[in-house]
C-alpha cells in the first residue's frame, strides 16, 4: 500500500524546486554574453563563493565614481554593507574618482 503524501512533503519539494531554479538562473546569467555597460547584478561579478572578481571590484568602483553611497552599492551588487565599506575604502586608497579605470570584459 503506498504511503499517503502529506502537505509537508509538497512544501519541501516546492522549496527544493525554487532552490534549483535560482541556481539554474545564476548559471544561465554566467553564460550570457557580457552587457555593453557594467551591470552591478551580473553574476560574473562574483566567484562561486561570493567574493568579488576583478570585474566586480571595478563595477563597484564605478558605482562609487558615480557618487553612489555604500548602502546603494551594497544593494545594487548584493553584497554586505561591510563589504561595500571595505571596497569604498579601497576605492579611496587607489585615487577615488581620479583612479585609472580598468577595462571590463
Amino acid at each position: 500500500m503506498p504511503a499517503k503524501q502529506t502537505a509537508l512533503d509538497a512544501t519541501l519539494i516546492l522549496e527544493l524546486i525554487t532552490s534549483i531554479q535560482a541556481d539554474l538562473d545564476r548559471l544561465k546569467g554566467m553564460l550570457q554574453p557580457p552587457a555593453k555597460e557594467f551591470d552591478p547584478a551580473d553574476p560574473r561579478n562574483k566567484t562561486y563563493d561570493g567574493k568579488l572578481t576583478a570585474e566586480g571590484v571595478e563595477c563597484c568602483y564605478r558605482l562609487f565614481d558615480e557618487g553612489k553611497t555604500r548602502y546603494s552599492v551594497a544593494r545594487a551588487m548584493k553584497i554586505s554593507f561591510a563589504a561595500a565599506t571595505h571596497r569604498f575604502n579601497s576605492w579611496r586608497r587607489v585615487g577615488g574618482e581620479k583612479r585609472p579605470r580598468v577595462r571590463l570584459g
